[in-house]
């Protein structure tokens, strides 16, 4: 079998396995039934999934151009807390920054390799414990915007990272944590205007992923720089594959690149 397209981050659909699929413009490849197959993945071209051009990829599937000047690529992107739509104030494109900030926002903690702190839109809610591969989390608080969820992320930062160890995580040395109490541990932190927002006690949910052998040590593939790879998927975790020689590789680091994809 061979497919070819642009890659994206993949799709997913948390079942008693995680599902995962590579959704190309005219097809796509339900990824679990490549495990234990021998695949290749040669870089073509590069497809900016805003332009569309075939530039240089820069940062999160754009082209520099765009990344410079879309709304999608603003800094309150990975930094919630300098959201402004609520206060009426432009970045990039205020109508695009309203659509977005001003709808429920999850502030959670995850466990990935560490505990760590995020924010996501309530939408995305487990599909972003899924992307960061954490295999338990839990919801904190409900914000009616991406600003407030921020600045409880910022606070809670105090005691709590906000960053994952990749490695560990697929190498799948993590801590056995009890988050419910650990969710106790940092209400206190919330800001006061945040308060209010603080959800009922809920169960972890728990997350299975894919892999059928988890590797010792891990080395990055990068399709931009080593155009083509082969290797014998063993898991999905995250938004990684991990093949039998302990290489990884980072899919949504490699959105924008085209590629062919063969399955042996």
């Amino acid at each position: 079998m061979i497919v070819s397209g642009t890659i994206r981050k993949m799709q997913t659909e948390l079942q008693e396995t995680v599902q995962y699929y590579m959704v190309f413009r005219d097809e796509f490849v339900h990824a679990n039934q490549l495990l234990n197959h021998t695949i290749t993945l040669k870089h073509v071209a590069n497809e900016c999934l805003n332009c569309g051009l075939d530039k240089k990829i820069w940062r999160q599937g754009f082209c520099y151009d765009c990344f410079s000047s879309i709304p999608q690529a603003g800094d309150w992107i990975m930094k919630p807390e300098l959201s402004r739509a609520h206060l009426d104030e432009e970045d990039r494109d205020l109508e695009y920054e309203k659509r977005v900030q001003l709808k429920p926002h999850i502030v959670y903690l995850a466990n990935s390799s560490n505990v760590k702190v995020g924010v996501t839109r309530q939408t995305q809610i487990p599909t972003r414990w899924i992307d960061q591969g954490a295999h338990e989390a839990v919801a904190i608080l409900e914000a009616p915007n991406r600003y407030l969820a921020g600045i409880t992320e910022v606070a809670l930062k105090e005691k709590v990272a906000d960053k994952t160890n990749w490695r560990k995580m697929l190498t799948n040395d993590i801590e056995d944590v009890d988050l419910l109490r650990f969710r106790e541990s940092v209400l206190d932190l919330i800001p006061e205007e945040a308060k209010e927002f603080v959800l009922p006690v809920k169960d972890e949910t728990h997350i299975n992923f894919p892999v059928l052998q988890y590797p010792k040590k891990v080395t990055s593939v990068n399709l931009a720089k080593t155009p083509e790879h082969t290797g014998k998927l063993m898991g999905i975790k995250g938004q990684y594959f991990l093949f039998e020689d302990g290489k990884v590789m980072n899919i949504r680091s490699h959105e924008g690149l085209v590629v062919e994809l063969k399955v042996d």
